[in-house]
């Protein structure tokens, strides 16, 4: 594929999925001129995100509902908060609002979590980075989420970036081969890609040194002691990166070593979704 899909594809593909030839139980019970109101109701703290996505969905599936935000992205709710008010037609609103709850709940459950850890390192110097260790069709959406919350996007994909891992060195034969080959693919292609490459000790990280081309050095599973002794023998010549199994109790202390970004897996894929819910108003 040359092209990504836009959110609005997502998201109707999602419906396509979810509706197909129609959503027959709302069909069997309302009538088809009924109309009703809604809220979306907050039973949770946290930092809410989606709204944009919500609206998209409504939207797509009926264009007549009227969406009223009370809130925006980023806003930190309690329970008992409303975030938005809809109104149209009931079938419409009945069959738009799981796949609304689907997304708001996991975005907002994403984006409170960024949230929580970014505020463990405000003050340092320091940028929370996701990867892409996302749900497959999501990824649009929860990396939307982690900036929402205060984070950073690493890569969006394959195609935006070199990031050449372990696997790739062991492959190419050593890191100094996995560089070059990247260089000359860039150069051969007319690529302009930044190069990062992982390193998992102190003998890879020196043989980056060595080479001209590479932006930035991921320290992988480094301790805390020596990711330390591994920034200051970078000594601000690439940009430096901490990963591997990074939880809140450890991210402060990794932050404090002074590398530039740190990227944590867990912003996506280990996420306790917000509780809300879609109330008809009466």
């Amino acid at each position: 594929m040359s092209e990504y899909l836009s959110p609005e594809q997502l998201v109707l593909l999602a419906i396509r999925e979810d509706v197909r030839d129609g959503d027959h139980t709302t069909l069997a019970t309302i009538p088809p001129e009924a109309r009703g109101e809604a809220v979306l109701l907050i039973k949770d703290k946290g930092v809410l995100a989606g709204l944009d996505v919500a609206r998209m969905v409504f939207e797509q599936f009926d264009n007549s509902i009227v969406f009223t935000p009370y809130l925006k992205d980023g806003s930190l709710v309690k329970p008992g908060d409303i975030a938005f008010r809809v109104a149209g037609r009931s079938r419409s609103l009945l069959t738009a609002e799981r796949l609304v709850l689907n997304f708001m709940q996991r975005m907002s459950g994403i984006a409170t979590h960024t949230h929580q850890m970014v505020n463990l390192i405000s003050d340092l110097p320091v940028t929370l980075l996701d990867t892409r260790k996302t749900t497959p069709n999501m990824r649009v959406f929860e990396k939307m989420a982690v900036k929402i919350g205060g984070g950073g996007n690493h890569r969006f994909g394959l195609f935006d970036m070199i990031l050449i891992k372990n696997n790739h060195i062991d492959f190419a034969g050593s890191l100094t081969a996995a560089v070059q080959n990247t260089i000359e693919y860039l150069q051969k292609n007319k690529k302009d890609l930044r190069i990062e490459v992982e390193v998992r000790n102190f003998d890879e990280l020196n043989e980056v040194l060595q080479l001209k081309g590479v932006h930035r050095v991921m320290l992988d599973n480094f301790s805390i002691a020596d990711m330390k002794m591994a920034v200051e023998l970078v000594k601000g010549r690439l940009e430096t990166e901490a990963s591997g199994g990074i939880t809140m109790e450890t991210l402060r202390s990794i932050a404090e070593t002074g590398v530039n970004f740190i990227s944590v897996g867990a912003l996506t894929h280990q996420i306790k979704s917000l509780d809300m819910s879609l109330r008809a108003i009466h």
